[in-house]
């Protein structure tokens, strides 16, 4: 009788043996927080990541792409790269601040003169220092900078052309004391409200106005309760590539090498199309049925001289004097 059966259980193992997959696949949840848009930077950006990675490990790696918050907020998200739950997340800077404290140090106003300027820094030491500094601290890793937009002031009561026009307005910035401080010291009462809430905001007349670069004016619309827009460029908004070290640990040396590749590719995507439509701000929000209003340095100056003193205290007392000094170091090093 046993006989009998050592044939068909030699076949049953045969075909258990060839449903399993040569090798273990890996996903990589890849959580971002703009709309599954084409004219949405960080969504074009995943896609690319996504074609790469999964093409270059053969498919042993494989990319779940979660648009538009579907992990949670910012910060459950910042959490769940700490625990190895979420694989990779493309943050903007105020939703990082929550984890690791020192990024609140990009809120240093007027600080940058060009996208270019910024990059330098970004990509140089001082970048890399600081994001080794984050994964020591928190066990995220810092993969790659990228833009969230040159932020600008809109508001629906006046055109903003001095810091004089900011006197009396209902400023909504994003919940971080450096912005309140920002608008503070221009003259306006800042009141923090959660991006998700932001829209309804406006509409209701919580807020009067508000700061955010043009790929988020579109991708909230805000421009439907948003007359007028200044491009004072007072900050260059951050996007963070950010890998759980401890997921990126256990990769082969192969699958980080696609990894860090497509995150660069992401990064260049996601740089490039953020750039151009800061650049095309003018155009672009006219469009929109915006009234532009432009400033020249000296005006922009004027918008320093009174937020930048009082925004760098903030930080050096309360986040952290050696950081600041370092960004604002490097920044003026790396201007030409």
């Amino acid at each position: 009788m046993r006989l009998r059966r050592l044939p068909f259980l030699a076949a049953l193992a045969a075909a258990t043996f060839a449903m399993l997959p040569a090798h273990a696949q890996k996903v990589i949840k890849y959580a971002h927080f703009q709309p599954a848009k084409p004219d949405q930077p960080k969504h074009v950006a995943a896609l690319a990541f996504k074609e790469h990675v999964e093409k270059a490990t053969n498919g042993a790696l494989k990319v779940e792409i979660y648009p538009a918050g579907q992990l949670g907020p910012a910060q459950q998200v910042m959490e769940g790269l700490r625990l190895g739950s979420v694989e990779l997340a493309v943050v903007h800077d105020g939703g990082i601040v929550g984890v690791y404290k020192t990024f609140n140090i990009f809120g240093v106003p007027y600080l940058f003169s060009d996208h270019a300027h910024a990059y330098e820094v970004l990509d140089g030491p001082f970048g890399k220092e600081l994001a080794e500094d984050m994964r020591k601290k928190t066990g995220i890793r810092l993969m790659a900078y990228a833009d969230n937009g040159i932020r600008h002031f809109t508001n629906s009561k006046r055109a903003i052309r001095t810091p004089d026009d900011m006197k009396g307005l209902k400023m909504r910035v994003q919940p971080s004391p450096v912005f309140v401080k920002l608008v503070e010291s221009l003259g306006a009462s800042p009141t923090a409200i959660d991006w998700g809430e932001l829209p309804a905001a406006l509409a209701q007349g919580t807020a009067d106005g508000q700061e955010n670069g043009v790929t988020n004016i579109l991708a909230a619309s805000l421009y439907q309760h948003q007359k007028h827009v200044t491009l004072d460029g007072h900050v260059y908004s951050l996007h963070a590539y950010l890998v759980s070290d401890r997921f990126f640990g256990t990769l082969s040396d192969a699958e980080k090498k696609a990894v860090t590749e497509g995150i660069e590719r992401a990064k260049k995507i996601h740089r490039d199309m953020t750039r151009e439509q800061d650049l095309a701000a003018k155009a672009v929000l006219s469009a929109k049925g915006m009234t532009v209003t432009e400033i020249d340095a000296s005006e922009r100056s004027r918008f320093r001289l009174m937020s930048q003193p009082a925004v760098r205290r903030y930080l050096e007392a309360e986040v952290s004097k050696e950081w600041t000094d370092k960004l604002v170091q490097a920044a003026v090093a790396s201007r030409k």
